[in-house]
């Protein structure tokens, strides 16, 4: 009834060789019934470790040795499981591990290295076969041979990219009760985890245990917090990180995080601080991705420096960068809010040519400023540029179209648009109507 001398008992199993075989092999639902009913209940990796043999027990297929001993037994309950027989657990997914992998595994009869296990750990984790690396692991302790730091840190990875953070602990703390030390990299790999999942205390807790236990932080715990502190908007401790980095050494070389500090300080109106980080972005000679790029065209165009995100917007170019539609959307609408319509509407044309679709927000701040002006030759004309570049079916575009002759009381031409929608297959919504009757009575 010992737990351990059942695990050890069942280790020495998979080698042994003649009648004793057969003999515990006779009824091995009692046996498995036993050793389920006390893992249920033992230490904290003990749920996967009971899953892994429960799995095993049922999936199973019969050993060629089995199969000689036992003809003509067709009762698949009764096969013994796949570690009996020392070999991987199956998986009932399409997904398999590396060739590489199963190249290295030993064939049925022989017995399976550590570094097998770990290979087959890790291709399981990159193939997505989480369950399937919980059973390989729990397989790899319950025949005496230790999962490395590697197998380690890839299965918590992977759980805590999809969520599974308490099964990640569970892990991680089983990882220590065995005697294997987490490295920076283990520490941070659960971090992003609970991190990612909003579990701000627990990863409080585990930059405690980090600190108490001497282990420091290297330029990817630092990147993994900036991220989680720019992307919940906490100001201050991310200007208290950066502080940090910065006495202890550590430059920011991450385009990504880069672009979620200047976005984050761009939104709450502390234009040094933007400006500030941009300055440090050149100065520290960063490659610029094309988020970032939007970042800075967007920072410029919302702080009326027009010239220069038209400059970012040229450099991006020239360094090979093909802008999308954002990097468009921010420069069009920075000459809008800035009066500059000519330029607007030539950056607006280029966009269409590059076979951009444009935001209808855009679309309403040009013809908006056309409308202002009177210049309803050019409303029409940029709107027939659209319908030939494809853009037919865009009841949005025909709505904004009668808000605007309606607003400057050119009716004729707002109900000329309602006749086109209909002729083009599109119901005006009621909105549509709404807007038509409103400037009827405001004229």
């Amino acid at each position: 009834r010992d737990l351990g001398d059942a695990l050890n008992g069942l280790s020495k199993l998979r080698s042994v060789m003649g009648a004793l075989v057969f003999i515990d092999l006779r009824a091995p639902q009692v046996s498995m019934g036993f050793l389920l009913q006390h893992l249920g209940s033992y230490c904290c990796g003990s749920s996967h470790k009971a899953l892994a043999y429960s799995g095993g027990f049922k999936h199973s297929g019969r050993s060629s040795m089995l199969a000689r001993t036992r003809n003509n037994n067709e009762n698949a309950a009764s096969s013994p499981p796949d570690f009996c027989n020392n070999r991987a657990p199956t998986t009932q997914s399409n997904s398999f591990p590396t060739a590489d992998a199963m190249n290295s595994f030993p064939k049925d009869g022989e017995e399976i290295s550590r570094e097998s296990y770990n290979n087959l750990v890790r291709s399981y984790c990159e193939a997505g076969e989480l369950d399937s690396s919980m059973k390989t692991v729990a397989l790899m302790e319950a025949s005496g041979k230790q999962p490395s730091n590697s197998s380690y840190n890839y299965l918590i990875g992977a759980l805590g990219s999809v969520g599974r953070t308490l099964e990640a602990d569970a892990i991680f703390q089983e990882m220590k009760l065995w005697g294997v030390q987490p490295s920076v990299t283990t520490y941070n790999l659960l971090l992003r985890g609970l991190l990612r999942k909003g579990l701000l205390q627990l990863a409080d807790c585990l930059l405690l245990e980090m600190q108490e236990r001497g282990i420091r932080r290297n330029w990817e715990t630092y990147k993994v917090l900036l991220e989680a502190y720019a992307h919940a908007g906490r100001l201050a401790d991310c200007w208290e990180l950066l502080v940090e980095m910065k006495k202890k050494g550590f430059k920011v070389k991450s385009s990504y995080v880069y672009s979620k500090l200047v976005g984050l300080y761009r939104d709450n109106g502390m234009w040094n601080k933007a400006m500030s980080l941009i300055r440090e972005i050149q100065e520290n000679g960063v490659l610029l991705d094309r988020r970032m790029y939007n970042c800075v065209i967007d920072t410029f165009g919302k702080f009326a420096m027009v010239d220069e995100a038209a400059e970012t917007f040229t450099k991006m170019r020239l360094e090979g960068i093909v802008p999308d539609v954002m990097a468009w959307n921010c420069l069009i609408r920075s000459y809008c809010k800035a009066g500059k319509l000519d330029k607007a509407l030539e950056y607006f044309t280029a966009m269409l040519e590059a076979g951009m679709y444009p935001d209808p927000k855009i679309f309403i701040d040009i013809i908006s400023g056309l409308g202002e002006q009177g210049q309803w030759d050019w409303i029409r004309k940029n709107f027939e540029n659209l319908k030939n570049k494809g853009f037919r079916k865009s009841g949005i575009l025909y709505a904004v179209l009668v808000d605007i002759y309606g607003q400057y009381g050119n009716f004729e031409s707002a109900d000329d648009c309602v006749a086109a929608m209909k002729a083009e297959g599109l119901q005006p919504s009621p909105s549509v109507f709404c807007v038509l009757a409103n400037a009827y009575a405001q004229q």
